[in-house]
């Protein structure tokens, strides 16, 4: 397929991507998917708007890192479903479990992959965040949180490589990639 018959709502959506894949063409005709990557306006930690913007700040930063190969590939799958399902989460009910935008990016991947690394960090990506954010107050509970992912996520290297990419993006703190990426492999050094 040559790139001209690729949709090209995706390439509107996602500034400069071109699929590279089998796998990026079909999620790139994907009607939920376009509609996630529409999503969005500038906000807090996303100045760059629709989730699609943010999309393509991370597939340049995959590509000005030189990320090759399969990692490569994982790494643009996550981008491209991450947060795309922000648009689906309904608003009156609490943003957990089934009902949290990563969740339902997982259970929208699940579609197209079974590894279970690609879906873990998925589903994860933003917990790290999470406990970082309420680990300024540090309990008991916070620690068994943090424990708790940890031993959840079966390719630690991918989950932090991603956590760094989404957390590359302006408007976010880079203070909570350095915390996550200290506790879990001080975590991971324990076991």
């Amino acid at each position: 397929m040559s790139p001209d018959e690729d949709n090209p709502g995706a390439r509107d959506l996602i500034p400069g991507f071109t699929p590279e894949n089998d796998l990026e063409r079909r999620l790139a005709r994907d009607p939920v998917l376009l509609e996630g990557w529409a999503w969005g306006k500038a906000r807090p930690g996303h100045p760059e708007g629709a989730v699609g913007a943010h999309v393509a700040d991370l597939l340049r930063t995959i590509d000005s890192w030189g990320e090759t190969g399969k990692r490569r590939s994982e790494l643009r799958l996550i981008a491209l479903v991450h947060d795309a399902m922000k648009s689906r989460v309904k608003q009156w009910l609490p943003r957990t479990g089934e009902n949290h935008h990563a969740m339902r990016a997982r259970r929208f991947a699940e579609a197209y992959t079974e590894d279970e690394r690609l879906l873990v960090t998925i589903e994860l990506h933003d917990c790290a965040y999470g406990i970082w954010r309420k680990s300024r107050r540090p309990s008991g509970e916070e620690r068994e949180r943090l424990v708790a992912m940890g031993a959840r996520i079966p390719d630690l290297d991918i989950f932090l490589r991603f956590v760094e990419l989404d957390g590359s993006t302006e408007g976010k703190n880079p203070e909570p990639v350095d915390w996550v990426r200290s506790e879990l492999a001080q975590r991971s050094g324990e076991d």
